[in-house]
């Protein structure tokens, strides 16, 4: 055995052990922020670090033991383990929303994954780290990717018949219908036992990510598959994308080798193989906690399909996570998610009498996989919060009444508005049951801050519930 063999073996060995012991004694936490599109991933993040790094007070952060108990000593950003992966850009989301000059904005969606560590020093208290030391450093890792990849975590477990199952049939459902006329009768056109026909492959493979992303630009449905044509990245103009859904009636057992039907299959299983699976083993293992943040308001506006279709992708998304009771030997070989926290995010975009009503519509929505999730011993907490509040409270009396208003500026227009939103219903409404008329809740530009300072609401709750136990 050579000695620069030795030596590297033993640097890993002893890395290993590190890592083992930061996880024996909790000083090290991997927290998945689990969203789809557009449900606030990033403004998410960015909160987190500018209240934990700049903002970190009793006063601002009251409900988070050790803010509330003055434990907490400083939190900053460290170099990541991952070297590999790109590192969150905070600093462009924070001078997104506290530039110097001009209005503020939302940070731009995430469109690869990223990530980011913060190390967390305090005061220690009590058990086994308070006696080697009274301070003490958690390492928090934040991964943070695209809710567009992460809809393609189903596709793990299905056949391209099963796929083609579940999503041929909702081309022909609301709102769908209303843009999927093209490429059903493109489709209908194609010979799928003709020999393969790359051009007319690929060209359907266009109409269909055209339908795609104009749904994901005009609507909030959640089970737009596959994931990468809305967020290519590093597969833009791969051959790998270039397939679609089909009627499953055409699906027969015996395809014949060298059709545009076998060439589809072929494309389905290697996007899976070459694509799903590596970002599922690379980025979906060795969780600690879990936030799903979910923007149920923008669904309800939409509609029942869409809050139902919002539902079921929900469901069917975190049973590819690996949840369980995650005690001292399970930390050390097998880590688990012990902890997942479901949020109706942009909770500031209603009165605040209502958010009781939004958290319990959530819960309903994720009873289903909640329950499996509760008898493997895993934690579940629902809230309703907005990492960046854009909103404040008012009251206005009209005709005696006092009604419970909010003021902000809606998104993409100049005027500021005092608005009465409508109450969302406190639980998954059947659609007999829907309103006629309909949900219309108005979405917000961030506001701006003088102090440069990010108001929220009970972010403090969320980072007592993923957190608090660690920093004891």
């Amino acid at each position: 055995m050579s000695q620069s063999f030795a030596k590297k073996t033993f640097k890993s060995v002893k890395g290993k052990a590190q890592k083992a012991l930061h996880r024996s004694l909790d000083q090290h936490v991997k927290l998945a922020v689990t969203g789809l599109s557009g449900s606030g991933k990033t403004a998410f993040i960015s909160a987190l670090v500018k209240h934990l790094t700049s903002q970190a007070n009793d006063n601002n952060l009251p409900f988070f033991d050790v803010m509330r108990e003055h434990r907490h000593i400083a939190t900053k950003i460290v170099p990541q383990e991952a070297l590999n992966v790109p590192t969150f850009d905070y600093n462009r989301a924070i001078s997104a929303l506290l530039p110097s000059e001009g209005d503020p904005a939302w940070p731009a969606s995430t469109e690869r994954i990223n990530t980011l560590r913060l190390a967390i020093k305090y005061q220690s208290n009590a058990g086994l780290r308070g006696h080697f030391s009274p301070q003490s450093t958690l390492y928090l890792d934040i991964i943070d990717y695209p809710g567009e990849w992460l809809l393609d975590l189903p596709m793990l477990a299905q056949s391209f018949e099963q796929w083609c199952e579940q999503q041929y049939p909702l081309l022909s459902q609301t709102p769908r219908n209303q843009s999927s006329a093209e490429f059903l009768q493109s489709i209908e056109q194609l010979d799928l036992d003709a020999p393969v026909d790359e051009n007319a492959l690929a060209d359907i493979a266009k109409c269909y990510q055209t339908m795609l992303v104009g749904l994901k630009k005009d609507t909030k449905l959640a089970m737009l598959q596959p994931g990468r044509m809305l967020m290519p990245g590093d597969l833009q103009g791969a051959p790998l994308l270039l397939f679609f859904p089909i009627s499953p009636e055409k699906i027969s057992d015996d395809v014949v080798a060298g059709s545009n039907l076998a060439h589809l299959i072929k494309r389905f299983d290697a996007y899976v193989k070459e694509v799903v699976k590596p970002f599922y083993n690379e980025h979906f293992r060795h969780f600690d906690r879990q936030i799903v943040l979910v923007d149920v308001l923008s669904a309800l506006n939409e509609g029942y399909e869409t809050l139902a279709e919002q539902s079921r992708v929900i469901n069917q998304l975190l049973s590819h996570f690996s949840y369980g009771d995650s005690g001292f030997f399970k930390r050390l070989f097998k880590p688990n998610i012990d902890k997942i926290l479901f949020a109706a995010n942009k909770s500031d975009h209603i009165s605040a009498k209502h958010h009781k009503d939004l958290a319990l519509l959530l819960d309903s929505l994720v009873k289903e996989q909640s329950n499996h999730l509760k008898f493997d011993g895993v934690k579940i907490e629902t809230l309703a919060m907005s990492s960046i509040a854009a909103t404040v409270s008012r009251q206005v009396v009209d005709k005696g009444q006092t009604l419970d208003c909010i003021y902000g500026k809606p998104l993409n227009e100049q005027q500021w508005l005092t608005y009465l939103p409508p109450q969302p219903p406190s639980r998954m409404l059947n659609k007999s049951e829907w309103p006629a008329h309909g949900f219309e809740f108005l979405s917000f530009a961030p506001m701006p801050s003088p102090d440069q300072q990010l108001k929220h609401i009970r972010l403090d709750h969320v980072m007592q519930y993923l957190l608090g136990d660690k920093l004891t």
